[in-house]
C-alpha cells in the first residue's frame, strides 16, 4: 500500500468517526428537544385546563353579582 493510499485511508476513517461523533450528538439534541416538546404540551395543556377553570369562576362570579342586582 502507498503512503498517499495510507493517507487516504486514514483521512476517511478520521471523517467517519467525525460523521460518527456529530450524529451522536444530533441523535442526543434531537432527543433532548422532543422531551421539551412533550414538556411543553403538558404545560400547555395544564395551563388550557386553569384558564377555563379561572374563566369558569369569573362567570360564576359574574352571575352572583348580577344576582345580588336584582334581589
Amino acid at each position: 500500500m502507498t503512503k498517499e493510499t495510507q493517507h487516504n485511508i486514514e483521512a476517511l476513517e478520521q471523517k467517519v468517526e467525525e460523521l460518527l461523533a456529530l450524529t451522536r450528538t444530533l441523535s442526543d439534541e434531537n432527543k433532548q428537544l422532543k422531551d421539551q416538546l412533550q414538556n411543553l404540551k403538558t404545560d400547555r395543556s395544564s395551563l388550557v385546563a386553569q384558564k377555563e377553570q379561572v374563566r369558569n369562576q369569573v362567570e360564576n362570579m359574574i352571575a352572583r353579582l348580577k344576582s345580588m342586582e336584582t334581589a
